[in-house]
């Protein structure tokens, strides 16, 4: 799969990959993930303010939309 001489080429949009159908295949995941919503259950929400750490993902929807202009409010992802 991994040749030895690999140029990591960056493309449009911030993606970063070895090759041109890997770049188009990370592409349509990013833009499939965005119009169905499903990157909030891989996400959780850091609040210093409240001292919480919200993981459900109704919950870290709604902090995105509501809490993510707030100082030392953090968007992490679960990995």
């Amino acid at each position: 799969m991994w040749r030895e001489n690999n140029l990591w080429l960056h493309y449009v949009k911030n993606i970063i990959a070895a090759d041109v159908t890997a770049a188009v295949f990370l592409a349509s995941y990013l833009r499939h993930s965005r119009m169905s919503k499903n990157y909030a259950s891989s996400l959780e929400i850091i609040d210093l303010q409240k001292y919480k750490v919200i993981t459900q993902e109704n919950k870290v929807r709604i902090a995105l939309r509501e809490r993510t202009n707030i100082p030392f409010v953090f968007v992490v992802g679960k990995n």
